[in-house]
Formats: C-alpha cells, structure tokens, sequence
C-alpha cells in the first residue's frame, strides 16, 4: 500500500504498532517490522538510556526494516533523563521517534534537526494542529476507545480522525479502536493515511506477556474495559480485573479521593509483574474496546496480511455499492 505515511516510515502497510511500556520490546518491535509495519520500542520500559540502546542495537539485529522509538513525555516528580534518552535515540542512529504527552518545542527542533522523522500522538484537534506547528511530520489521532490516556474530551474515532484529518495538513494516522482490516477500511475512508494499534499486537504470538493475559483478552468483551483517573483529570482505559474495579470504586467515594491512595494498586511494577505471571487480578492490564473484536493470537505476519487483505476487501465491497 503506497501513501505518505508508507513512503515517510519506509514500510510497506502503513501499520504502526503502539509504543506499549512493558511490551514494546526487541521481541515485539522486531516481528511487526519484519511483518511490513513499523514496530515500536518502548523507551521507558528500559531502566536507563544506556539500557535502551542496548534494546535497540539488540532489535536492529532481528530486523533489517525500519522501526520507532516511543517516548512518552509525562509530567511527574521525578522525571526520566528525557534528554539522555533522545540523545541515545540518536546516536544510536534510529531514524522514526513516536513522541506522546507534554514535548517540548525544543524537543521537535532536536529531533527533526537530526533527521528523523517525528510520529506525535495526540487525543485532540487543537493538540495535533500545535504539533503541526511545530514541525513534525505525521500525528497519531487517539479516540476515546483507545487503552492507555484517551484524554478528556471523550471524543471517539468515527468523529475525531475525520475531525483530525479535516484541520491538518500533515499525513495522520488514526489509533484507537482498530483491530482489524474492516477498522483500517474504515480509517483510510475517514481520511486516515495508517492506523497505530496496541491492544491487538499483545494478543499476537511473539508478544512478550503470559499467554494468561492474552487469552483473557481474547475472553473479553467490547464492554469490558473501566475508565480510571476520571476524578483525577487523567482518565486511563484499562481492562476490567479486580484491581480496575476497586479503583474506580475508591474514586466513587463520596469526597474521591487521591492519587497517592490508588498508586499502591496501579504501581507500574505490578502492572509488569502482571503481564509476566498472567495472575489477571494482580495488577492493571491497558486495554482497548478492540478486546471485543479479538478472537484469536495470530503471529504478526498472519495478523498484518489478514488486516491488508480484509482492508482491500472492505474497500472493494464499499467502492462496489457505488
């Protein structure tokens, strides 16, 4: 498939994996390039940036295709050393950065002046057109079905990526709610030049979690995910286990309450000591509403060449009403 987003990422399906913390790894980052897309690593899933270049020599060593770096800039006491990491990102000479969260204009001067190309996600039309402003070359659109931070404008992709694609002159890419090739028929239709998917790349074969958590996202259901954070302005879609529920519950006390009294349920190292066991109720799992649409656990090959070839199909049928 040729399009912008394809010959800016140099990639054949412009098919981008979500840049998921604890999973986007060599493993995960590699099969999905090899498969045609563009795999994604995870710069804080790595302890330090001399960690991440490791990862990203060791995944450079399984793939000869292109592959992103993810950097998700978040606003907390004790920030990562986020200019160390894209220094590493750099001299380690990778050539697409997934930039999510509050980035610096500085940063997108840093990173276009070195030559990469610069994916920035965003939950919003005003935050994508600021994003173009400052120079980066496609945005990610994130709906509401999204996992992980779908903003708080709750704002679904069947009106945002038509919104989003409408205001921007830059290629988009819409994320969120996509696990198919009916999904990414659908998309393109919008106006969208690729799609991001997460949730559905962690049910694949070569994802690094428990086969317990991939079969409990093929168990789930459409209606199955909760909304953390909502009292806290930094609403999380995640999957419904017991530690979501008891969450949202403690937020629904009369007075709320705050992050600090949730922070021992939703702690990053038990979410990753979650994914490794499969122990479900053990910590938070990030999921999308795609867990509704997820059946099976494809390796990334099987699961890109069915999305293109349904993609066509749905796209032919569409064209053939008409």
């Amino acid at each position: 498939m040729k399009n912008a987003v394809a010959e800016l990422l140099g990639i054949r399906y412009p098919i981008v994996q979500g840049g998921m913390q604890w999973v986007g790894t060599a493993e995960m980052a590699s099969a999905v390039s090899n498969a045609g897309g563009l795999g994604t690593l995870s710069a804080l899933t790595q302890a330090t940036p001399e960690a991440l270049g490791q990862e990203i020599d060791r995944c450079r060593s399984m793939t000869d295709q292109p592959f992103a770096v993810n950097v998700t800039m978040l606003r907390t006491v004790t920030p990562p050393p986020y200019a160390e990491i894209f220094d590493t990102i750099i001299r380690h000479g990778v050539r697409v950065v997934e930039t999510a969260g509050n980035v610096p204009a500085e940063v997108f001067e840093k990173l276009i002046g070195a030559g990469l190309v610069v994916i920035h996600k965003c939950t919003s039309v005003r935050h994508a057109r600021a994003a173009e402003r400052r120079g980066v070359h496609i945005v990610s659109i994130d709906g509401f079905e999204c996992a992980g931070h779908p903003g708080e404008d709750d704002v679904p992709g069947l009106v945002l990526i038509p919104a989003a694609t409408a205001a921007l002159s830059i290629p988009v890419i819409a994320s969120g709610g996509i696990a198919d090739g009916r999904g990414m028929a659908a998309a393109l239709t919008l106006g969208a030049q690729g799609v991001n998917m997460g949730t559905r790349f962690v049910a694949t074969r070569e994802a690094p979690v428990h086969e317990g958590i991939k079969q409990a996202l093929i168990s789930a259901k459409e209606t199955d995910t909760r909304l953390m954070f909502r009292t806290l302005r930094n609403t999380a879609r995640v999957l419904a286990n017991a530690i979501s529920e008891e969450v949202v519950s403690l937020e629904r006390r009369p007075g709320g309450c705050s992050f600090e009294q949730l922070r021992p349920l939703v702690a990053g190292a038990r979410g990753r000591a979650t994914l490794s066991s499969g122990a479900i109720d053990d910590g938070v799992v990030w999921a999308g509403q795609v867990v509704g649409l997820i059946d099976d656990i494809p390796s990334c090959k099987e699961l890109l060449d069915r999305m293109m070839a349904q993609c066509r199909e749905r796209l032919a049928a569409a064209s053939a009403i008409l």
